[in-house]
Formats: structure tokens, sequence, C-alpha cells
């Protein structure tokens, strides 16, 4: 078995996509950043902005903009939804083009559903770019080390998320045995239901048998815990947190100087 050198270890970590250098740590408070406003605010120009700042920093996260789009697909599915609510039951003003019972589109529910749809997308991509390729185990050692949350709750977050692959497999294993028996041609919501309650049924026995071999080996003892690897911050977390603070202080910038700057509630 060859070993790997200290030379080719640091050129490996070279060549690694800059996000991939931030520990995943930062990269969750880096999400409250850019969360946090957008929550408070509802208007399309600073939604839009921070949308357009999120989109020029996706070569740094080391995707193909295939896998983007698949993993983005559910955020561009149900975007349109809450703007499509919010522009049939949105508080009526300025002029009306639809009335029928409740609904009423009117000139501020229409800039409610634009802002709400693309706060949607301001608020799913960071998340998306940045969590995409994080390692669930330097997840749990960054909570453990720097966030200093207890290892017991940490070692059940990372156990959870190890099992979401096994999910996965399992719910491919499911199609391919039904369609093996001639079950899988018809009928897509009756097919769906009774393969989610199946692999409800396995969520439940193999979080039981994990949650007893955890504690058979002592993970749940109430001691301090060491670590294999260590978790540390750097110069990339720094510059990780700058750069979403620009980013968020841009997007409200840019909100306040077009006059469309908006709180929730407002």
């Amino acid at each position: 078995m060859t070993s790997v050198t200290a030379a080719e270890r640091s050129t490996v970590l070279h060549h690694r996509p800059p996000l991939d250098r931030v520990n995943p740590v930062t990269k969750v408070l880096a999400v409250l950043i850019l969360s946090v406003p957008l929550l408070l605010t509802i208007d399309w120009v600073s939604a839009s902005t921070a949308v357009l700042l999120e989109v020029m920093l996706f070569p740094l996260s080391g995707l193909r903009f295939t896998a983007l789009l698949k993993r983005a697909l559910p955020v561009l599915v149900f975007a349109p939804v809450g703007g499509i609510s919010m522009l049939l039951y949105a508080k009526p003003g300025g002029t009306e083009y639809l009335s029928l019972g409740f609904v009423r589109v009117t000139d501020n529910s229409i800039a409610l559903a634009v802002a709400v749809t693309i706060r949607v997308l301001a608020l799913g991509l960071p998340t998306i770019l940045l969590f995409a390729r994080v390692d669930p185990t330097d997840l749990a050692d960054g909570l453990s080390q720097i966030a200093k949350l207890p290892s017991r709750f940490v070692l059940g977050i990372l156990a959870g998320a190890r099992m979401l692959g096994l999910f996965i497999d399992d719910w491919r294993s499911l199609a391919l045995a039904r369609r093996a028996r001639g079950l899988g041609d018809r009928g897509v919501v009756r097919r769906f239901a009774s393969m989610a309650f199946v692999l409800l049924v396995f969520a439940i026995r193999r979080g039981s048998k994990l949650a007893t071999a955890m504690e058979a080996r002592g993970f749940g003892a109430p001691i301090e815990r060491t670590w294999a690897r260590p978790s540390r911050l750097g110069r990339a977390d720094l510059l990780a947190v700058l750069v979403t603070i620009v980013i968020m202080a841009l997007a409200l910038s840019t909100a306040v100087l077009a006059g469309t700057f908006r709180v929730v509630g407002q």
C-alpha cells in the first residue's frame, strides 16, 4: 500500500474548490447572515440582488451546472407556488385587475408575488451552494469542537445524516422489487403511499437498532469526548463571512436606493 506524502496531501487540498475549504460551522453562519435579513424584508430588488450575487459565486462551489439545477429543482418548483398564493390572497392595494370572491389581484399583490418568488430562490440558493458538498462528519466535528454543541446531540445528527443515503437505496430497491413483481406500472399515488409506508417501517426499525448499538458502544455516556479529526477556523472562514455580509449589505442598500425596501408587515 502506497502512503500519501505531505506534499501530495497539500496539493490535493490546494485544488479543492474554494467553498470546500470553508468550515461547515462557518457555512451555517453564512446561511444565517444571508437568510435572516431576507426573512424580515419583502421586496423584489433586494432579493434579486442577492440571487444575482449568489449566482456569481457558483464557480466557487465546485458543482456542475446540471448538478445545481437538479438540487435546486424543489426550490424552482415551490417558489412560484408561494408567489401564486400571494398573488391571489395578499392584501389588496393600488389598481385592481381581478376580483373573484376572496381572490383580488392588485398592484400590491403582484409586487408581493414577485418579491416572494424571488425571495424563496434567494433563501434556497445559498444553502444549496454551501452545503451540497459538505461531509456530515466534518459538520459534526465543527458543531462539537467549534460550536460546542453536546456530543450526544451531534452524534445523533451525524447518524441520521448517514442514514439518508441508506433510505435512498431502500427506495430504489423497493421500486425495482415492485416492478419485478409487476406492481410498479400502475397507480402512481397508491404506489407512492405504499412504498412510503414500507420505508417508514424500515426507518423505525433501523433507527431503533442504531440507537441501541450506539448506546451499547458508549456514545450516550456523559463524558468529554475526543474527536479523531480536529476542526479549525482559518482565513477562508473569515473571508466567507465577510463576503456574505457584503452580499447582504449590497442587496439591502440597492433596495433602499431604488425605493423598494419594504419590511414584512408593512
